[in-house]
């Protein structure tokens, strides 16, 4: 630990970055007292870049958010012409023009994350992840020297971007704490010497043997996202409980009338036999009275249609279709016990997960996965707002392949009862015209309804 702390000391590191945010201090302050600064060093691309884009940092809350980060970078950086290739030693050049100006821009950045962490809308892993594809050369958003370099070399049609890379991911790198309600306009930091620390999770990434603790941030953000993912789950069952109320409800309804039904049938079965018997026996005045009785009994038959026909239109406006099926895949669907993070040593591909490696849960079961293994993404069906979430690749080929098998399984279904549902039609039709020419046969002979029909 000695020789540890006196190297640290010995190297300056923690006195260059005190000195840059002071420098960087002294610029925001002087903009917020009216005053005009000019900024130059010997060069501009070094120095000149660190104190302006922190002196931006602390002056506008735009430059604290994801997009605003990139825009300065873009701005004070790669438009300005700092030499990355050079600087971060990608091509063989001298020793002395290699310097890690650019390290020292994210570790200030870090030292004012931590003493405002509710002003940053990225966390520590938004910082790594610019700092490793700067020295991997994987993007062509780092390479070259200047803005006319990366013209020459045709970076843009050749690689791709690694902002475009980082929106993909965009949900990793969201500070848990950020409150852009009410952002303060500038940050003034306190850099007394005690409150510049060592970037312990930048320097000392693979290094778990000294002290392993989980990152708050990776702590708070696993929770954020377990309780997103139980909201959407609670609404998702609200919504299927009240489908089932509604539907339990049109039942009982309908089972009553069904069970007053059986009595106006043979209430009309003992009208219709009467009329035929005062029919054959060539009463006037009898069959007169039998046929208004008939009329009165048309109209009571269109009434209990126009009920029915009331209650399916109910039913058809109001109620939603249920799919037992449907209800247990969504339930299925979704992991209601999350593993906890520090007790992850190992991912599913074999892989070491340690107290400093990016890691995240699996929504459909909960496991724990590194960030090769949980690439995928899909809506879950039992969340309600159907975002595509984070889900490890077993769970995702079971969903797709459940989502397919689901959808030709409905579309089967749904061609079956619409040939059936016609091939009712038509057949009932025939029927309901039978039933009601004999139920009016008291006022004409059977002979004629058959020549009527024929």
């Amino acid at each position: 630990m000695n020789s540890f702390l006196s190297g640290l000391e010995s190297s300056g590191w923690l006195r260059h970055i005190k000195s840059i945010l002071d420098t960087s201090q002294f610029i925001a302050e002087a903009i917020v007292e009216g005053t005009n600064v000019v900024v130059h060093c010997s060069d501009g691309w070094d120095r000149t870049a660190q104190v302006c884009s922190l002196a931006s940092l602390l002056l506008d809350p735009f430059y604290r958010t994801i997009s605003g980060y990139q825009t300065l970078i873009e701005k004070d950086w790669l438009a300005f012409g700092h030499k990355f290739s050079e600087r971060c030693g990608h091509i063989q050049t001298d020793s002395k023009e290699i310097s890690p100006i650019f390290t020292q821009l994210l570790d200030s950045t870090w030292q004012l994350m931590q003493q405002f962490p509710l002003s940053f809308q990225f966390n520590e892993t938004f910082l790594f992840t610019i700092h490793d594809h700067v020295h991997s050369c994987q993007f062509g958003t780092f390479i070259g020297n200047c803005e006319k370099d990366r013209t020459d070399l045709k970076l843009s049609e050749t690689t791709y971007s690694l902002w475009g890379y980082m929106a993909n991911h965009l949900n990793e790198y969201l500070n848990p704490l950020y409150g852009p309600e009410e952002p303060p306009e500038v940050l003034v930091p306190n850099l007394i010497p005690q409150n510049i620390r060592f970037w312990r999770g930048m320097y000392c990434r693979f290094e778990s043997g000294v002290h392993p603790r989980e990152p708050q941030e990776d702590v708070l953000l696993q929770q954020t996202d377990y309780i997103f993912s139980l909201d959407e789950h609670m609404k998702y069952l609200s919504k299927r409980i009240s489908s089932v109320k509604s539907l339990i409800s049109r039942t009982v309804r309908k089972n009553d009338k069904k069970k007053s039904k059986p009595k106006k049938e043979q209430l009309c079965n003992n009208v219709f036999l009467d009329n035929k018997l005062e029919y054959e026996k060539g009463s006037s005045k009898e069959t007169n009275e039998a046929a208004s009785t008939g009329s009165s009994l048309k109209v009571g038959e269109e009434a209990e249609e126009d009920e029915d026909g009331d209650d399916d239109g109910v039913e058809e406006e109001d109620g939603e279709s249920v799919d037992v099926e449907e209800i247990k895949r969504g339930i299925d669907s979704v992991a209601l016990d999350w593993k906890l993070l520090r007790n992850a040593t190992e991912c599913s591909c074999s892989l070491t997960l340690d107290q400093l490696s990016k890691k995240s849960n699996c929504r459909r079961c909960g496991d724990v996965f590194c960030q090769r293994c949980i690439t995928k993404r899909i809506a879950l069906p039992g969340h309600v707002s159907q975002i595509p979430v984070p889900v490890c690749k077993l769970c995702f080929d079971i969903l797709a392949n459940s989502v397919e098998l689901y959808e030709y399984y409905h579309r089967i279904c749904a061609q079956n009862i619409q040939h059936l549902t016609t091939q009712h039609r038509n057949e009932s039709e025939t029927s309901s015209t039978i039933d009601l020419l004999m139920k009016g046969s008291f006022l004409v002979t059977f002979s004629h309804v058959l020549v009527g029909i024929a």
